[in-house]
């Protein structure tokens, strides 16, 4: 139950309000969104900020070599460590997803973050803080910024007094909690008994296998906490993307938190960069650090005469995904436009596009309808159990296979009767109008195809794909994705594909391959062996026939039954 309890919000949070109300300096619209939502949770929950265990925990940063404690920081330490419900005493916000650009002291943070945790002053005995990352490097740097902090000569001699380190890790001596930093090694995870999980650089993992392994612990201790600190990358449909989403679903859907604190710093838009004023968009230190501002300005300048070669400026400083060393076949918020629940479609006329690269690997099936403009897409795909890109596919396709997006073929290869056998099925639903694929595949395909009614010769029904049909086709599908015409329901599988094609410029000339403006389209593979296109190659066959569709569904005549006697 909610109430008005007009608590007085604690000066520390109150600081980071009034930059973001007053624009004292540049703040993104997540940060707007999530500084109305904190007002109007301490209007109306029965919350309260511990002011004195935030001022202690302020205290600590004193051990470590920051010349401030940013008013970001504070907000988000003392909401995330300090604030809680009145009449449990549980945390309010014990989940923090915290999204930086790179050099905003976000390894500082979590090692100040960790220090409060372990101390006295969270109360809490053997509150363990582990560190977890991806690799060994991201997940020991925070713990060894704490052992140089504590090491320093004027903290040495009196820390030792409440802190026991080695090398590997720091134990507080009057709470036994202890923190750590570990990897997606499986060694010893299970016994883990922590008080929170610090993930690092969440960006870089796939899906949620290491996450559930390592939050497994969590709830043997009294106030059990997550905290996810990264900036932007580059691997897309995982966790990242996952509490992206969620976040958009609090700050501009109105769902409720449940407990997550989303602290999103990012351009607005892509244009913002050329404007210096707006990096503390991305960066809300960077008011506060000079020698970091000027950095930064030496990296824009090279990324401006070169993007190709500073994709990362964009995607960690800015926090605004960008792979503009390859020419994208669109923006990532086309791509999750595409996200909207499909109409029933039973009984309406589709075309079949097929495409795979090679039967022992991948292989996928689109079938595309159209209404007007909006086109609408049911997406399915094969995956070869001893395809050997499969230690390299950075996708969480077991999830996906488990929602009968994907199917799992435990053999040498994918027997073209998988394909076939799915669109016979699909015919019993839909009127499959005419199906699209290239020559190559069709050579492979054609015996198994006849079988279920479809032959380019014989029944006239099967076009044969060439680069001309993509390059012309290209044109409409960059027309559906800027227009946000394409609906495909919520499949993952699909959405990845695009995002690992690029576009190819036809008839490029020496000399010009930073010229957008040159020749045709076509698609190709940001990677050959990691990121697969099937599906959306699929999907681009089966717009290569799309003529054959009525450009307007026209709902079926209802006929009255009449009785003579």
């Amino acid at each position: 139950m909610t109430m008005s309890c007009n608590c007085k919000i604690n000066p520390n949070i109150q600081e980071w309000i009034d930059i973001v109300e007053k624009r004292i300096y540049a703040v993104c619209e997540e940060q707007e969104l999530l500084v109305k939502h904190v007002k109007h949770c301490f209007e109306q929950e029965d919350i309260y900020t511990d002011d004195e265990q935030l001022e202690k925990y302020i205290g600590l940063a004193r051990y470590f070599p920051f010349e401030q404690v940013f008013p970001w920081q504070k907000f988000v330490i003392g909401l995330h460590d300090c604030t809680y419900w009145k009449d449990t005493g549980l945390p309010r916000w014990p989940d923090l997803f915290c999204e930086l650009g790179r050099g905003a002291g976000k390894d500082g943070t979590i090692a100040w973050e960790s220090v409060c945790l372990m101390s006295p002053y969270n109360g809490i005995r053997e509150y363990d803080v582990d560190i977890c990352a991806n690799n060994e490097d991201q997940a020991m740097r925070p713990v060894r910024d704490v052992i140089a902090a504590f090491e320093q000569p004027g903290n040495i001699k009196k820390l030792k007094r409440f802190f026991y380190w080695t090398k590997e890790q720091v134990a507080s001596l009057k709470t036994r909690s202890l923190m750590k930093g570990r990897t997606n090694s499986p060694k010893g995870k299970d016994g883990l008994r922590s008080g929170i999980c610090i993930f690092n650089e969440i960006h870089q993992y796939e899906n949620y296998a290491n996450i559930n392994v390592f939050t497994t612990g969590l709830g043997k201790k009294k106030h059990p906490r997550r905290s996810y600190y990264t900036t932007n990358g580059d691997v897309r449909e995982g966790p990242l993307d996952d509490l992206l989403e969620t976040s958009e679903e609090i700050l501009r859907g109105g769902e409720p938190d449940n407990g997550l604190l989303p602290f999103i710093c990012k351009l607005n838009k892509k244009e913002d960069v050329h404007d210096e004023a707006n990096w503390p968009m991305a960066n809300p230190s960077l008011p506060y650090l000079p020698n970091l501002l000027e950095e930064i300005r030496k990296e824009y300048r090279d990324w401006k005469k070169n993007p190709a070669r500073l994709p990362a400026f964009m995607t960690k400083r800015m926090n605004i995904p960008d792979s503009v060393s390859e020419l994208k076949v669109t923006e990532w918020e086309n791509i999750l436009s595409t996200k909207k629940e499909l109409p029933d479609l039973s009984g309406w006329s589709c075309t079949c596009g097929i495409d795979y690269s090679k039967i022992s690997d991948f292989a996928s099936v689109n079938l595309h309808f159209r209404n007007g403009d909006q086109r609408y897409d049911i997406s399915h795909s094969w995956l070869c159990l001893k395809s050997k890109d499969i230690p390299r596919m950075k996708c969480p396709w077991k999830e996906w296979s488990e929602r009968g997006l994907l199917t799992l073929v435990d053999d040498v290869e994918i027997h073209p009767s998988y394909l076939t056998d799915y669109i016979a099925e699909k015919k019993k639903e839909f009127n499959i109008e005419k199906l699209a694929l290239d020559d190559f595949r069709y050579a492979l395909l054609s015996d198994a195809l006849r079988k279920i009614g479809f032959d380019a010769k014989a029944y006239k029904n099967v076009k044969l794909v060439r680069p001309s049909d993509i390059m012309r086709v290209a044109t409409m599908i960059d027309s559906c994705f800027t227009n946000q015409w394409f609906t495909w329901g919520d499949n993952p599988v699909l959405r990845w594909a695009v995002n690992n094609t690029k576009l190819i410029r036809s008839n490029r000339r020496a000399g010009k391959d930073n010229d957008a403006d040159i020749g045709n389209f076509v698609y190709g593979k940001i990677e050959a062996k990691s990121r697969k296109t099937d599906p959306f190659m699929a999907l681009a066959a089966s717009m290569t026939v799309e003529e054959t569709l009525p450009a307007v569904k026209r709902p079926k005549p209802k006929f009255k039954v009449f009785t003579f006697g």
